[in-house]
C-alpha cells in the first residue's frame, strides 16, 4: 500500500466518523492544536506547521472555521503583525465531542492488524517523523 493510498483510507475513514460533528480530518486537527496549546492560543504560522499546512492553506482552512464560529483570532498584544488563534465556546464543545468519534475511527482503522504488525507499523512512522 502506498503512502498516498493510506492517507486516502485515513482522510476518509476518520473524515467519515468526524462529519456527524459538521467538520473534517484538518478541522479536527486545528481543533486538536489549539485544545492542546498553552492557553489555547497559537499564531497562525504555528499551527500551519503543527497539522502541515502552508501559511496560505492555514489562512484557507481557518477563515470558514472563524465564520461558523469555531475559532477566534485575537490581536497579538506583543507585535501587531501576527494575530493569534483560539477555540471559541462552541469550538471547544464540538472538538471534545469530535474527540470521541476520532478515537473510535482511529483505533477502528487499525484494528485488523495484529500486534506485531501494528508495532512495526509504530516504528516505521517514528522513523519517518
Amino acid at each position: 500500500m502506498s503512502i498516498i493510498n493510506l492517507h486516502s483510507k485515513v482522510q476518509k475513514r476518520v473524515g467519515s466518523a468526524l462529519s456527524v460533528h459538521g467538520i473534517g480530518l484538518s478541522e479536527y486537527l486545528v481543533l486538536h492544536q489549539l485544545f492542546i496549546a498553552p492557553g489555547q492560543k497559537m499564531r497562525r504560522v504555528d499551527l500551519a506547521e503543527q497539522v502541515g499546512l502552508s501559511p496560505s492553506g492555514i489562512t484557507r482552512l481557518l477563515n470558514p472555521m472563524a465564520k461558523i464560529g469555531l475559532i477566534e483570532k485575537e490581536a497579538n498584544p506583543r507585535d501587531a503583525r501576527v494575530s493569534l488563534v483560539t477555540p471559541s465556546i462552541a469550538g471547544k464543545r464540538v472538538y471534545q465531542e469530535a474527540k470521541i468519534s476520532f478515537q473510535y475511527a482511529s483505533t477502528a482503522l487499525f484494528e485488523a492488524l495484529e500486534s506485531k504488525q501494528l508495532g512495526r507499523f509504530s516504528e516505521l512512522v517514528k522513523i519517518v517523523a
